[in-house]
């Protein structure tokens, strides 16, 4: 994962905070002993359903979530059918088209957030994570996010919108503003979700309205603490 993270930065996908938010998530994950905890589980395959249930579901990507498993949210966001918008906190237009490069590569047919004329602003943001797509994370229902930052989850929520987060972290804003938060290693993760999504595609929506309403997110968060708290 590093060696992926310190090519993404050499090839100007990644930024050098990024590789410290990275740093920091990875104590989290030594403490849950570097796997999938029920707990996760639980929490991923709540979020499958969330996104199989979404009206207008997409996938928020970074630099870091890039350069880790590209391929693997392009085959999540097929099988979902959620689109994927690349939105980036320190933004620039050449990053922004190095990660729709690789993403179109990795087989992505579509990609939001490159086009500046369908930008639109979520307010009360100060940074450049305000700005959205038009048609991508604005227009959707559901938005799954990975690396967020606290304050956008948080209105995206007041929003009236449903987000799914991945946050080793489960004391971060935004894994506590989330709807559905995977305390969880992204590497870990998506594939997880690539497997339960091809589990659920077919089930009702009876089915998968059930599963989220036994889910309760709070709940599964601190026992996820408990077992931080445990590896300490």
């Amino acid at each position: 994962m590093r060696e992926k993270l310190v090519e993404g930065f050499r090839k100007g996908i990644v930024v050098p905070q990024g590789l410290i938010a990275h740093g920091r998530g990875e104590t989290f994950d030594y403490l849950l002993g570097e796997r999938t905890t029920r707990y996760a589980y639980d929490a991923e395959k709540a979020a499958v359903c969330l996104l199989l249930l979404s009206n207008e579901s997409i996938i928020s990507i970074n630099g870091n979530t890039a350069a880790l498993c590209a391929r693997d949210l392009v085959i999540l966001s097929n099988h979902t059918k959620s689109g994927i918008e690349v939105n980036l906190f320190h933004k620039s237009t050449a990053r922004t088209n190095a990660i729709a490069k690789i993403l179109r590569k990795e087989g992505a047919t579509e990609v939001s957030g490159l086009n500046t004329k369908l930008k639109s602003v979520i307010k009360g943001i100060s940074s450049n994570r305000r700005y959205v797509d038009k048609n991508g994370i604005m227009k959707s229902d559901t938005i799954f996010v990975a690396l967020e930052d606290g304050d956008r989850t948080e209105s995206l929520v007041k929003m009236g919108k449903q987000v799914i987060s991945v946050d080793l972290n489960p004391l971060s804003r935004t894994a506590m503003a989330s709807d559905v938060t995977i305390v969880d290693n992204i590497v870990r993760a998506i594939p997880n979700m690539i497997k339960i999504s091809e589990q659920l595609v077919k089930r009702d929506k009876s089915y998968l309205l059930q599963q989220i309403k036994n889910f309760d997110n709070k709940e599964n968060m601190h026992k996820s603490l408990l077992l931080i708290r445990r590896g300490i």
